[in-house]
């Protein structure tokens, strides 16, 4: 089931500013739209009950009336309690504070992340990772440690894998891809110029492509074959790429483990033939 008042407040800020208006009319007060139809909504709102309509299919639903479901749904499921996201860090914040708002933080982005995710995407990704000759891993930044992490993961059940460091080396990585290929690419904003080189040179290779990204619009998720949302929720500190990463960090997960549970006895066989033993201290 598809989480609205989590997509409404992702894509907010991505909108028109009569669509804006009706997000932040909703989000205020969610059971507006159990109580009433487009029409009176759109009243209500000051609006017409086509900015509505275009409002619930930029979130992914076919209308209103699958949105009004889809959010009857999350109130009865959550019995209308919102989770308070904006504990921000501040100066003077103690060490416990910061532990108890940081990991806070990471846990409700693993749960929005969770909610975010499509089972049939995550399946067709799956498939795709199983198919492929190689997989050719692509990120800056925060988003290339990530990209690192699926890359040691896919390599220890052979599983042929190819990343740079440089941008250059990724690009030449993309331009010699294959249909037989998928190439995977991390990036939060989905608007890194050298990755959107990168999935341009892929695409023309015919090579099918997966995402890993933030939940709103983008040139990236307009381009790739397959998208995983992550929530677009990073605070401040976006340097640091926090809770971003821990989203991404998460999926990567997700993808490897239903890859090695598809093909359960040849992943456990490399895993265990992989080990490497570590010698105890004395």
């Amino acid at each position: 089931m598809k989480n609205p008042l989590l997509r409404l407040r992702e894509m907010q800020g991505y909108v028109g500013s009569a669509e804006k208006m009706v997000a932040e009319r909703i989000l205020n007060d969610p059971n507006i739209v159990i109580e009433k139809g487009v029409r009176e909504l759109a009243k209500e709102v000051y609006v017409s009950p086509a900015t509505i309509v275009r409002l619930a299919q930029h979130l992914g639903f076919d209308g209103y009336k699958e949105f009004r479901q889809a959010v009857l749904y999350e109130m009865a499921q959550y019995n209308g309690k919102q989770i308070d996201t904006s504990d921000s860090i501040r100066k003077d914040d103690t060490i416990k504070m910061i532990i108890n708002k940081t990991t806070n933080k990471n846990v409700v982005t693993l749960q929005e992340t969770q909610k975010l995710l499509d089972i049939d995407r995550v399946e067709a990704c799956t498939k795709l990772i199983a198919d492929a000759r190689s997989l050719r891993m692509f990120g800056m930044g925060a988003s290339l440690c990530v990209a690192e992490d699926a890359y040691l993961k896919f390599l220890r059940v052979n599983k042929l894998c190819l990343i740079a460091q440089d941008w250059h080396s990724q690009y030449l990585i993309a331009k010699n891809s294959q249909p037989e290929d998928v190439a995977i690419f991390i990036s939060y904003s989905g608007e890194t110029s050298e990755m959107i080189k990168c999935l341009e040179a892929v695409n023309l290779n015919h090579t099918p492509s997966i995402l890993i990204t933030r939940f709103a619009p983008s040139t990236m998720s307009k381009m790739a074959d397959q998208v995983l949302y992550t929530p677009a929720s990073e605070s401040l500190f976006r340097s640091g790429a926090t809770s971003s990463r821990i989203a991404q960090l998460n999926i990567v997960d997700i993808l490897f483990t239903a890859y090695a549970t598809a093909n359960y006895d040849y992943c456990m066989s490399q895993i265990n033939s992989t080990h490497i033993e570590k010698r105890s201290e004395s």
